[in-house]
């Protein structure tokens, strides 16, 4: 049905709640999973977490000697590379614009932008027709907080690289889109979470829910159920998407 059987799929920040629910749903349906993160100790217990013959690979995604050999590594192993799914992120802090750390802003944007940038660069090569560019960006993406200045910014970025990839790659057969959840019951959102609670002076979580029309946070497993869309023959014929999954955050 979904026609992923002997396919590859690679996904940055594999070893985060939406990189590993992603991993087993494409897994299920026959696909070869290769996942890149920094954290390799962490890696080790995402490939646990899945049935045998997971490919690991611990890589700086905003490092281009680092993002040629994981995407090497992956087609040396499996023959093929016909799913892309960048979904590294961090996220940053929360500040004024005055004491934004920019170093902090440069360290966000190269992650998210850069680092889906050079995992573009360097898979499309070995990339065929039917093959599916996937990039996480957020609600945030659609929208502005006061304070938010890295990741927002990143995640605007990140819709703008997206639509220039798939102008470029639909003639070559290759499809690109953006996955733009809300917030999504997990450790990263949880930290952000953290920091906004003492700025917006209530908990940010309720705050969240409050501010969702479903009412309540995603889980990661729903995330990884548009992901397998977007990868799959299911969407044979969607470029260029922003596909929000935030429970009506947006609208």
């Amino acid at each position: 049905m979904f026609g992923l059987e002997g396919k590859t799929c690679l996904i940055t920040g594999g070893a985060g709640s939406i990189g590993l629910a992603s991993a087993k749903i494409l897994q299920s349906h026959g696909a070869n999973i290769a996942l890149v993160d920094r954290d390799a100790e962490a890696l080790a217990r995402a490939a646990d977490a899945l049935a045998p013959g997971v490919l690991t690979i611990a890589a700086d995604v905003a490092n281009e000697a680092d993002t040629a050999r994981y995407i090497a590594e992956t087609v040396a192993r499996f023959g093929r590379l016909d799913v892309l799914f960048s979904n590294a992120g961090n996220f940053g802090t929360v500040a004024p614009i005055e004491a934004y750390p920019t170093e902090t802003f440069d360290a966000v944007l190269a992650v998210h932008v850069r680092g889906a940038f050079l995992a573009a660069k360097h898979a499309v090569g070995h990339m065929g027709k039917g093959g599916s560019i996937i990039i996480t960006s957020s609600v945030a993406g659609l929208r502005g907080d006061p304070g938010v200045y890295g990741y927002i910014t990143a995640k605007h970025a990140q819709t703008g690289l997206m639509r220039v990839l798939a102008k470029d790659l639909a003639p070559r057969g290759i499809r690109v889109n953006t996955i733009n959840p809300g917030p999504v019951a997990n450790g990263f959102q949880q930290r952000v979470e953290d920091d906004l609670t003492p700025l917006l002076g209530r908990d940010a979580t309720q705050f969240f829910d409050e501010s969702i029309p479903m009412g309540r946070h995603a889980t990661p497993q729903e995330i990884a159920q548009s992901v397998l869309y977007l990868a799959s023959d299911q969407s044979s014929f969607t470029t260029g998407l922003i596909l929000s999954v935030d429970g009506g955050m947006s609208v």
